[in-house]
This record gives structure tokens, sequence and C-alpha cells, in this order.
């Protein structure tokens, strides 16, 4: 069985982060703005990089040519385009308005490009979806306030909120104020933890900040309590296989804790973070795996069905989904 004809979603994916090269020096051209790349192969030459910072460094500059709304409606929809070929059935997408803001975009027009883009795409590919809202956790937490605060129009668009960029550091528990008022506005939360930073930054996630979900979590494995906890509660892993590799969180992919994840019964699931810059997308980011760890027919209706399972989606919407799942394994077992 091929994980292609199990329907799926991700959980895991940075807009920002699938900004192709070709798509990053059209709209530089169209907004006429100039970039240190003479063309689209020559970006793509510059997403080689073998750590967090320096991909972050490429990434914040990348990001700069996003001006107007239509640009972030064309970032969106590529990707939402890309991933309906690898059977994706819903979406739950980052967002850093912090890094738009700060240029002086204003709020409306980024959440205004990325909101049609969603609604087009699941017009287009049947893709339904949830956004969320990242705070930059190399900021200070009165910079999330700040943004939060322009966010409150528009919180009928956005599901929750989350916390990406550097984490070394910068400690889930630096942001325990502004995630109290999200979760008090009604909003789901995420954090990234556990994937540089140490075990104790997944603890200050589920305790201090109180997620729904962990982002990455590999170094969950380290901790055998932390382990007991996540399953206890069903706490869901957004894993992200290439983007492991690529910053070299792994070294080799045979290595990688995912297999182990399934093994002790977390919920992990596979996402693609960045796909643009670390190499794939949630297929390819299925594909790799599935060849490196040898997972099994039983292993990757778990990873869909975890998916689903995690995500935001109303009871009965992740009731058909997994309906979904079990039905395409039952026709390829056939």
């Amino acid at each position: 069985m091929d994980h292609i004809s199990l329907p799926k979603a991700e959980l895991h994916l940075h807009l920002e982060g699938s900004f192709e090269p070709e798509l990053m020096f059209a709209i530089a051209q169209r907004n006429k703005i100039a970039i240190p790349y003479a063309s689209a192969e020559a970006v793509r030459a510059a997403y080689r990089f073998s750590n967090l910072q320096d991909f972050l460094d490429i990434y914040y500059a990348g990001a700069r040519v996003l001006i107007a709304e239509q640009d972030f409606y064309d970032l969106t929809y590529a990707y939402l385009k890309r991933v309906a070929a690898d059977n994706v059935r819903h979406v739950e997408v980052f967002f850093d308005p912090q890094t738009h803001t700060e240029r002086g975009v204003a709020f409306a027009t980024v959440i205004g490009g990325i909101s049609r883009a969603l609604k087009d795409g699941e017009a287009g590919f049947g893709i339904t979806s949830k956004l969320i809202l990242c705070f930059l956790r190399h900021l200070p937490e009165a910079d999330a306030f700040a943004t939060f605060k322009q966010a409150e129009p528009y919180l009928d668009r956005i599901a929750g909120v989350g916390l990406d960029s550097s984490e070394k550091g910068h400690p889930p528990s630096k942001f325990a104020r502004v995630f109290a008022a999200a979760r008090d506005a009604g909003l789901k939360l995420v954090a990234h933890a556990g994937e540089e930073g140490p075990p104790e930054y997944i603890w200050e996630a589920l305790d201090i900040l109180k997620v729904d979900r962990i982002d990455h979590g590999n170094r969950s494995l380290e901790d055998p309590r932390l382990i007991a906890r996540l399953v206890q509660e069903g706490m869901t892993l957004t894993v992200c296989p290439l983007s492991n590799l690529k910053l070299c969180v792994v070294n080799d992919l045979a290595q990688h804790p995912l297999k182990r994840m399934l093994e002790l019964g977390l919920k992990a699931t596979i996402n693609s973070d960045d796909p643009a810059f670390f190499g794939g997308y949630v297929g390819d980011n299925f594909a790799a795996i599935t060849d490196a760890l040898t997972l099994s027919q039983a292993d990757l209706i778990t990873l869909t069905k975890n998916s689903f399972a995690g995500s935001f989606l109303s009871e009965g919407e992740k009731a058909r989904h997994l309906a979904a799942v079990d039905a395409a394994a039952s026709h390829a077992a056939l």
C-alpha cells in the first residue's frame, strides 16, 4: 500500500516555509524588490544550510518580498495545489505575522490573502483548513501581545496560536501570559518544543502553556516520565522527518525516532514543516521515512489516522476522515 492511497492531514506547516524559489523570484520581480539572486536557481542554491539559525536567516530574507495581499494568496494557494497531489484532505497551517508587520505590512493584508486562498483551496481541491497564528519566540512577549491585539478583529478566521522560531534560550514559559490570553479567547494552543530544545521545554509547554498539541517533540524520548505522560494524555506530536534531517536534528533518517515513537504508543504524525527549504512536502516525508525505517502498512494507517485524530476538527469531521482512511486501506488490501 502506497501512502498516496491514504487520505491525510498536515498539522505542521509554515506557509512562509512553502515559498518555492520560482514563486519567490516571480513575486520579487512583480513587486520590484531587489534580492541578491539572479535567478530562481540561485535562490534554490541558497537554500543549502545545516542548522536552524542559517535556515531562519534566509527564511526571513525571502519573506521580505511578500508585500501585497495577492502575494500571500499566491503563496498559500500554491501550497494547497501542491499537497492536493499528496491526497491531503485537511491542513492546519502556521503563519508568522510578526515577520511581515515589522516590515510595515498590515496584519489585514497578510490574513486577507491567506484566508482567501484557504477558502478557494477548499472550493478547488476539497482541502479544509485551520489557521494558526505563531508568535516568534526570539522576540519579547510584549511583541507577541501586540500581535495578538492586531489579530483580535480576525479571530473568527484563526483557530489557534503557536510558538516558533529559535528554540534554544527561549523557553515556552517566556510566553505564559500571552498563551493564557489566547486560551481565554477560546483559541487552541500549540508550541514547538523538543526539536533543538531540551525535554524540559516540552514539560513547560504542557504545564505552563497548557498546549493542546506539541510540534516536533523528538527529545521527549530522552525522558521516560515525559513519554508516559504524553501517552497517557494522548498528546499529538507533529513530527517533521526531512526537516529533522536537514537541520541535523538527526544525522540519518535511519536513526529517526518516529518508529520508536509509534512503538511506545505516542501519537506521532508526519508533516513537512518548511517544505520548500527542507526537500519535500508531506508526501515526500512519508516516502522517505517509510523507506528509511521500513514502516509497515499498519504504521502508515496509524500515522494518517493520528493526523486526523490530532487535528482541531470537530469529532464528527474526525470520524468522517477516519472512516475514509479505513475505506482506502480496505480498498488497497483487495
